[in-house]
């Protein structure tokens, strides 16, 4: 109390850390005395954010009625209490207005940013709108912004714009908001007009923009988009962490191996430091463009400061590359360095399991992670063990796994029941899961395709033809086969039976050629993954127009004898296909790595890495 007397005396001189110090320790009786002798213009900013914090906002100062309380101490108050309860700052409004105290050019901001962030409050932000529009704070740019914001985060991209459209000269946090609001709704074409037409950019409204491609599935117009920036604004604009991090996803995404490395060196180059985000998303980038030794490289690099997400993010890479055995020793060297494992990480690990065949070890690590670390098994992790069952032929097993869930199955679950069903002829199964899946989504293609696969297999043409022909009259269709590589920098994409490509003489002369040395060696086309009911020729022409085919015959069309070859396929590898590749990789000594809708496959010297298991 002594050293409080002389602070308000004012006697002795004190530093900022000493004024901090008796903050903390008298600040119920300095906010008091100031509320009550109207010295809040006095306290410094800092000062008053300490007292925001010792006093609740339920303490008895707040009711004064004295005429010196003004907006400054509401706003701090406002600002102050919205990590601690989301209803407070809203409260602390209508106490503000009840003390007669005039909301200024700084409340609405502090309120509109703490309490509207779902679309059940958008009739209250409606509410704080019209008081606003009252109060004739309307034009601040700052207020205008905030609104934007609110609306965007209530859902409403309509008011959203129509608040924008009001705006007589937008300044540039305006623009952003306004894109932000777009990209959040998905609408990404209104976003991208408005984004073309901005007098001046910066690293926001880039980024903003990059991230609403990616977030809505357009990688490429992403990566266009990031080559705009280096072309149009030079050293004006340079990208930040998120921005890279948002490229890399896409490049990730479309498995564009040479962009993702352009990215890395620039990060490089521009002496930005590798994060945990960075570091992660380089490896996540490298692992899904097929170069799993670069992610490792990263990984390494990152020293001590790898946390759950990178330890996780490498166990994902280790997975999907079908490294089983490496992937688990990962887990161990993780836990040997005190990092605690999520459920993330376990995804991961029973993925690792799933797609290695190892039945017993994914036991152990799914009784591990709720015994040991006490996690609760997510739907993703009892889709695991579904596909872990199934595709190891114990049916019964998978079924267990389904009725002890204390979910409901989703697509992913029955997807894997019908997957595995179908590889072991289970058509009883098949059925009942095929059905469930349909149930669950109506327009989902794989379903019928699986099913119809099955009944292919067993001549049972009647029952494929029903199913194609209801595909037809619910206007189903079959997602076609696509195929995509990256060649100097530019990605080519291939369709099955594509004739769309300007080299499509050279590359069908180059298929044949490859598939007639493929039948000296004694390669004979798999006609049962044709589902179409026609004569064995038919059946052989189909197959050889598949689109990984199509576009193994282009890359060799493109690069030099000895190159690695990547491809990205859509839809799961099919048999066939695999076998041809094999023997590919074999006949023209040259490594081939196919990325699926499910795992990667490193084709070399006649055999894969996925052991035929998959």
């Amino acid at each position: 109390m002594k050293f409080f007397n002389d602070y308000l005396s004012g006697s002795p001189e004190y530093s900022d850390a000493f004024h901090h110090a008796i903050l903390c320790c008298c600040g119920y009786l300095l906010f008091g005395h100031c509320l009550w002798f109207g010295f809040t213009c006095w306290l410094p900013v800092n000062a008053m954010r300490v007292c925001m914090k010792l006093i609740s906002s339920t303490h008895p100062t707040l009711h004064l009625s004295h005429p010196t309380v003004e907006s400054f101490v509401w706003n701090n108050l406002i600002r102050s209490s919205t990590v601690q309860n989301p209803y407070s700052p809203l409260s602390l409004y209508h106490r503000m207005r009840f003390h007669a105290v005039l909301p200024d050019l700084h409340t609405f901001p502090f309120l509109l940013k703490s309490c509207f962030n779902s679309p059940l409050h958008l009739s209250l932000g409606k509410l704080i709108h019209s008081q606003i529009f009252l109060l004739g704070l309307i034009t601040d740019p700052f207020v205008q912004t905030s609104l934007i914001n609110m609306y965007s985060h209530c859902g409403c991209v309509i008011s959203a714009r129509q608040v924008f459209d009001e705006i007589t000269q937008p300044d540039l946090p305006s623009w952003n908001s306004a894109i932000h609001a777009n990209v959040k709704a998905g609408v990404i074409h209104v976003a991208r007009e408005l984004f073309d037409r901005m007098p001046h950019r910066n690293v926001i409204s880039w980024s903003c923009m990059i991230h609403g491609y990616v977030k809505c599935g357009e990688h490429k117009a992403a990566l266009a988009l990031f080559r705009d920036l280096q072309m149009s604004e030079g050293c004006e604009v340079r990208p930040n962490e998120f921005t890279l991090s948002t490229v890399l996803s896409a490049c990730a995404r479309l498995g564009a191996l040479q962009h993702g490395k352009w990215v890395h060196a620039y990060i490089d180059k521009s002496g930005m430091r590798i994060d945990i985000v960075l570091g992660t998303s380089l490896i996540d980038m490298y692992a899904k463009c097929g170069n799993i030794e670069r992610a490792k490289c990263v990984f390494d690099n990152m020293g001590c400061e790898k946390d759950v997400m990178a330890w996780s993010a490498m166990i994902g890479a280790m997975a999907m590359h079908g490294s089983s055995e490496e992937c688990l020793q990962l887990f161990g060297r993780m836990i040997n360095d005190g990092v605690r494992p999520n459920d993330v990480t376990f995804v991961g690990v029973l993925c690792a399991c799933v797609h290695g065949g190892l039945v017993s070890e994914g036991n152990e690590y799914f009784e591990r992670m709720t015994k040991e670390y006490g996690i609760s098994p997510l739907v993703q992790h009892y889709g695991c063990m579904v596909d872990l069952y199934s595709r190891a032929g114990r049916i019964e097993d998978a079924w267990n796994v389904m009725k002890s869930m204390p979910m409901e199955p989703d697509a992913q679950i029955w997807g894997a029941l019908l997957s595995g069903a179908r590889v072991h002829g289970d058509i009883e199964t098949c059925e009942i899961s095929a059905k469930k899946l349909l149930e669950l989504d109506p327009s989902n293609s794989s379903a019928y395709v699986l099913l119809c696969n099955v009944y292919a297999k067993l001549r049972r043409w009647g029952e494929a033809r029903h199913l194609r022909d209801l595909m037809e009259s619910r206007g189903i269709k079959k997602v076609p086969g696509c195929s995509l590589v990256e060649i100097d920098g530019v990605l080519h994409e291939f369709f099955a039976g594509d004739d769309s490509h300007p080299e499509t003489k050279d590359i069908y002369r180059m298929l044949d050629e490859i598939m007639k040395r493929l039948k000296k060696l004694g390669y004979v086309g798999n006609t049962n993954e044709v589902l179409l009911d026609l004569d064995e020729e038919g059946k052989e022409f189909a197959l050889s127009l598949h689109s990984e085919k199509l576009a193994v015959a282009y890359c060799f069309l493109k690069t030099s004898p000895g190159t690695t070859i990547r491809i990205v396929k859509n839809l799961r590898i099919c048999r066939d296909c695999h076998v041809a590749i094999k023997m590919i990789s074999r006949e023209f000594d040259r490594e081939i790595i196919v990325r699926d809708c499910n795992r990667f496959h490193h084709f070399k010297n006649g055999t894969c890495s996925c052991k035929d298991y998959w």
